[in-house]
């Protein structure tokens, strides 16, 4: 069974799209865990209605995408855990190319098409951009990865959940890397599965610098650790 976990927040605009990128993928048992962060437009009316396999939950954690994103993780049931932005659009064999590295691996990482807000490709790929590589202190340095294009089994929440109090300190494609990394099997591959629209209300700086100051950025970094290492004993 697969579980599909999207975090959704005033996402009327291209929700729907996504949505049937992605329910055409699945199966009949598998699902689509929407969970919304107190939306004020018309997010949850466009998707309730579209497919029976979406469940839709609320957040009652702090607010944000990282907590929205564990809830929905919380709620999942599936063996299979696929993360899914609310404005992107699934390449149409990415479940099928993903499920099979799924077989060996934990946590698999595919690479996205940077695209505009009409899904026209820029040319240029997230691992293009970002320098998409393995390796734990690879990764710890600075982070390479999305969490639209993570797709794990469901055993790493035992050591994902709960996600660190903190959310200004850490994103939840930041963690649940690092804990693949750190503690699982991970497999990154180069294709792109996903079309990643890039448009003005964007939650996340996508390739763009960060403006985290040095020390937020170390702040960052021993907040992680720690609560990485913490896992151990899970």
């Amino acid at each position: 069974m697969i579980s599909v976990c999207i975090a959704t927040y005033n996402g009327e605009k291209y929700i729907k799209e996504q949505l049937l990128s992605i329910i055409k993928q699945l199966g009949p048992n598998d699902e689509i865990i929407i969970s919304d962060d107190g939306s004020y437009d018309n997010t949850l009316d466009v998707v309730k209605n579209l497919d029976q396999r979406i469940k839709i939950v609320f957040n009652s954690k702090e607010k944000g995408y990282t907590k929205n994103f564990e809830n929905a993780i919380s709620h999942a049931n599936g063996k299979y855990i696929f993360l899914s932005d609310q404005d992107d659009v699934w390449v149409d064999n990415k479940v099928e190319i993903m499920m099979g590295y799924l077989k060996k691996y934990d946590l698999v990482i595919s690479d996205a098409e940077i695209c505009n807000n009409i899904l026209e490709p820029t040319g240029l790929t997230y691992h293009e951009a970002t320098g998409g590589q393995g390796g734990f202190l690879y990764n710890f340095y600075k982070i390479r990865h999305i969490g639209a294009c993570l797709a794990f089994r469901s055993t790493m929440k035992n050591k994902l959940l709960p996600f660190p109090n903190n959310q200004k300190l850490y994103a939840h494609d930041i963690w649940i890397p690092l804990i693949g990394e750190l503690y699982y099997k991970t497999k990154i591959i180069s294709k792109p599965l996903v079309f990643y629209r890039r448009h003005n209300t964007n939650t996340s700086r996508g390739t763009a610098p960060s403006l985290n100051s040095l020390f937020f950025k170390i702040r960052m970094r021993l907040y992680t650790l720690k609560n990485l290492l913490q896992r151990i004993v899970k």
